[in-house]
């Protein structure tokens, strides 16, 4: 239940709906806008909420969407479901491309991340399952492309017998034209007609312009005249017939083809309420997608979304004053809030103009968006839940037809509010118990508000009154909240306190707006001291717990930066280990391999002694020898062990210092080389201006003719090739101790400068022999392909790739048509079906 019934117009929400209808493709989408309920079915908002936060990856992750053809057939459709009725030439038009992007729409969300795994990891599944029962109906698609063209007009093959019109109609049309153009050449060779004119058409004949004097030296028919009169147009005799005969032809093509709309729409009628169910999902497709483009500008998201009756939000924003505030460059105050089962009722106190009315309208609108299916602009770690009724009671009811006052209203919806609440409600109360004399006003108010947290009913409740917050003191289920406002600067802070209530800050304003202050004396001795001091103290209270909050954000901040640097040292202790670990590994690898070589001193040592046939004692001293050996190689081994390991930590360390005294000596060369260089380059710039003087031999960077200065004007030189004088800058002059030749003067004035040249070589590498123009419209593809194959000729390549997908074709046969008439192209065909296929011209250019 939504209470009353402009909530919508109260909570801002009408603006919300016209926002999203701006964003839709068709009026299927803005039926769909129209149509949108608050709903407190949790599966259902859920699933709408998981439909809209996949389209806004699709938004931002694809680029290959089909939202070309939204159309609206609907009517159309239902018009042919009588007898006798037949879809025209553009509405059959509009079907076929709408029914094309539903069956691409489908193939799209069907797909899978993997086409060879199961279609169960599909990336958008709840779009998915949406497009799951969708039928698409390729044989009405076919049946369609066997009678219109890609550009919507019937077919000369839609049918044998419009083949046959249609040839005749050319035939003789041609015949015509030929008798006329005949007619025409006799006439301007006996001076009757102009030698520019041409035959010319009226009501559907074709006629010859000729001048109202010499009308009757053609023989036929005057059909018309100009609007100045200056001018008649006459059927000669002899194409009378033949006129006659192209209107009888237009008339039978006419009949044909209503004939052929007529047979396609008997044979759509049977499937006409499937078909309006595909449009009915592709009005949400559209419907869906007018919402995730909206919430990309809200920034809106799906929060933590529960199944019970919760408020918890961090940074929640109130969408249009986001809007209206971006506008004029500034950002908007975001809004904390948590009720829950402990504090279910929050009663806001503060000064006027605080921001307590915008707190409760942006509590009412997100919401109701969220319920609506909308995600919505606040933090990604907010909690949220979904309650079965909404009222609200804000502004001035007054109402002269209902003999209602402010009062009386606000009251009327009071009733109403404690008669439908329950423990899934969320009342929102502006002003609660104003309208009235004060005493009896906050005395119902009071009795109200316990009956509502008898009733354990969720709400926010904004109000000046004393009580009230005495009351949300005392009583379990109701918290108090302030407006907090800088009393120092005199200005609203626009944040929500929760916690404890605010202040009026009634003596301070009208300090500020300026009230005689024996004025303000006298009100304060009228409401005594006592009630001046406790205000006085809960401002304290306020200024003293935002201090303390300050500092606590402080001291996270600090905690913050030292779990960081305690996290880097770890990382840096990690490597070290590490470098340690490998240091041991190779150490212990090098000690294998000492320890090989003595295995094999000892086996030739065993060897000799076998060789020698020794004598006992003598082996035995051998032996000794040998272990004495190994116990002092392996305290040989393990001392070096850890000397290797503090070198290679001290070398390490001497490397990493090295580096950064390298990088920093470096840096500093470079600085300083860098100023030489440039001051060196100065000075030789200088020097080379300075020997440019009237009368040097010169010539331009880049070319070789010798030209003689005659004059310098500034920055500017007239200089003469030959017997041409031309006025050049000097910085594109450079001194020549070569004397201009004879030749200079009959050398050719067209050649390519090396400047030119490279140019023209950096193009070809950074050429690229593929062009992208899918999602393209026709003329901005065909713009696109003329630079691309005019460069593409200018740099020399011989064969280039153009992507224009499959889609309906239309790119296809635009840019291919357009291929026909280039000269440099001498082949262009499909790629091979194995890197494109029919959606990549490949073009050969001579």
């Amino acid at each position: 239940m939504i209470y009353p019934q402009n909530f919508e117009q109260k909570i801002g929400f009408d603006q919300i709906r016209q926002l999203l209808k701006e964003k839709c493709l068709s009026t299927l989408g803005e039926e769909r806008v129209t149509d949108m309920v608050f709903s407190d079915r949790f599966n259902e908002v859920e699933e709408r909420l998981d439909q809209v936060t996949e389209f806004v990856r699709i938004l931002q992750e694809e680029d290959n969407f089909p939202a070309q053809y939204f159309f609206d057939v609907r009517p159309s459709l239902k018009r042919i479901r009588v007898e006798g009725m037949y879809l025209d030439e553009q509405e059959l038009f509009d079907l076929r491309r709408s029914l094309e992007t539903i069956r691409d729409i489908v193939r799209f969300l069907q797909k899978s991340e993997n086409e060879e795994e199961e279609e169960t990891t599909s990336p958008y599944p709840c779009l998915k399952r949406l497009a799951g029962d969708i039928t698409v109906f390729p044989q009405l698609i076919g049946k369609i492309n066997g009678i219109l063209s890609p550009y919507g007009k019937i077919k000369d093959n839609a049918s044998a017998e419009l083949a046959r019109i249609r040839r005749e109609l050319a035939s003789t049309m041609g015949s015509i034209s030929r008798s006329l153009n005949s007619i025409l050449r006799n006439a301007q060779s006996e001076g009757v007609v102009d030698k520019d004119v041409t035959p010319t058409m009226r009501d559907g004949r074709l006629v010859i312009p000729v001048a109202p004097a010499l009308k009757r030296k053609i023989k036929g028919i005057v059909h018309d005249e100009s609007a100045s009169g200056k001018t008649v147009f006459i059927e000669p005799a002899e194409v009378v017939e033949a006129n006659n005969r192209i209107r009888e032809l237009e008339g039978d093509e006419r009949r044909e083809i209503i004939r052929i709309l007529m047979e396609f729409s008997n044979l759509l009628r049977p499937s006409i309420p499937d078909v309006l169910l595909s449009y009915e999902f592709l009005a949400e497709i559209d419907f869906i997608r007018a919402k995730a483009l909206f919430s990309e500008q809200i920034t809106g998201l799906k929060p933590a979304f529960e199944n019970k009756q919760v408020i918890d939000w961090t940074m929640a924003v109130h969408p249009l004053l986001q809007l209206s505030l971006a506008k004029h460059g500034k950002k908007v105050i975001p809004l904390d809030i948590e009720l829950d089962e402990k504090q279910r009722i929050l009663i806001i106190s503060g000064p006027n103009a605080g921001g307590k009315s915008v707190c409760l309208k942006t509590v009412g609108l997100l919401q109701y968006m969220l319920q609506c299916g909308l995600l919505i602009p606040m933090h990604e770690r907010s909690h949220a839940g979904i309650f079965s009724n909404i009222f609200i009671d804000i502004g001035d009811e007054q109402s002269i037809e209902d003999d209602l006052s402010t009062y009386s209203s606000h009251l009327t919806n009071m009733k109403i509010m404690m008669k439908n609440c329950n423990e899934r409600s969320l009342i929102l109360i502006d002003e609660f118990g104003g309208g009235t004399e004060p005493q009896i006003g906050g005395a119902i108010a009071e009795a109200v508000l316990k009956r509502f947290n008898q009733k354990q009913t969720f709400g926010v409740i904004t109000t000046h009154y004393q009580n009230l917050k005495h009351f949300a003191e005392d009583h379990d289920g109701v918290v108090n909240g302030a407006m907090l406002y800088d009393r120092h600067l005199m200005q609203a802070l626009f944040q929500l306190q929760i916690g404890n209530p605010g202040s009026s800050f009634a003596v301070e304003i009208a300090r500020k707006i300026g009230l005689p202050e024996d004025v303000i004396s006298d009100a304060s001795e009228i409401v005594g001291s006592e009630y001046i001091n406790a205000d006085k103290y809960l401002q304290d209270i306020v200024r003293d717990k935002r201090y303390w909050e300050g500092k606590r954000q402080t001291i996270r901040q600090r905690e913050k930066h030292m779990e960081e640097t305690i996290a880097r040292y770890q990382t840096e202790i990690e490597e070290l280990q590490k470098s340690r670990k490998e240091i041991l590994q190779k150490a212990k690898e090098e000690a294998e391999q000492l320890m090989q070589e003595a295995n094999a001193r000892i086996e030739n040592t065993i060897r000799a002694i076998k060789e020698a046939q020794a004598e006992k004692e003598k082996t035995r001293q051998i032996r000794q020898e040998l272990n004495d050996f190994r116990e002092s190689l392996d305290t040989l081994t393990a001392k070096e062990q850890e000397e290797k390991i503090a070198r290679k930590i001290e070398k390490l360390k001497e490397k990493q210092n090295r580096k950064k005294e390298k990088k920093a000596n470096k840096n500093q060369e470079n600085t300083l080389s860098a100023q030489a260089l440039a001051e060196q380059q100065a000075k030789k710039e200088a020097e080379r201006l300075a020997a440019i003087v009237p009368g040097s031999y010169v010539k331009i960077k880049g070319q070789t003719s010798v030209g003689e200065v005659l004059e310098i004007n500034g920055k500017k030189a007239i200089v003469a090739f030959g017997s041409i004088k031309t006025t050049v800058k000097l910085d594109r002059l450079e001194r020549t101790n070569a004397q201009p030749k004879q030749a200079d003067v009959s050398t050719k004035s067209t050649y390519i400068s090396s400047q030119t040249q490279d140019s023209m070589y950096e193009k070809k590498l950074n050429f690229k022999q593929d062009i992208d123009v899918r999602g393209m419209r026709g003329d901005e593809a065909l713009q696109a392909v003329t630079y691309f194959i005019d460069d593409a000729i200018l740099v020399g390549m011989s064969r280039v790739r153009i992507l224009h997908g499959t889609g309906t074709g239309i790119l296809r046969t635009l840019i291919r048509q357009y291929l026909q008439t280039v000269p440099g192209v001498s082949h262009f065909a499909d790629e091979h079906i194995q890197f494109g296929g029919a959606g990549i011209t490949v073009v050969d250019l001579s």
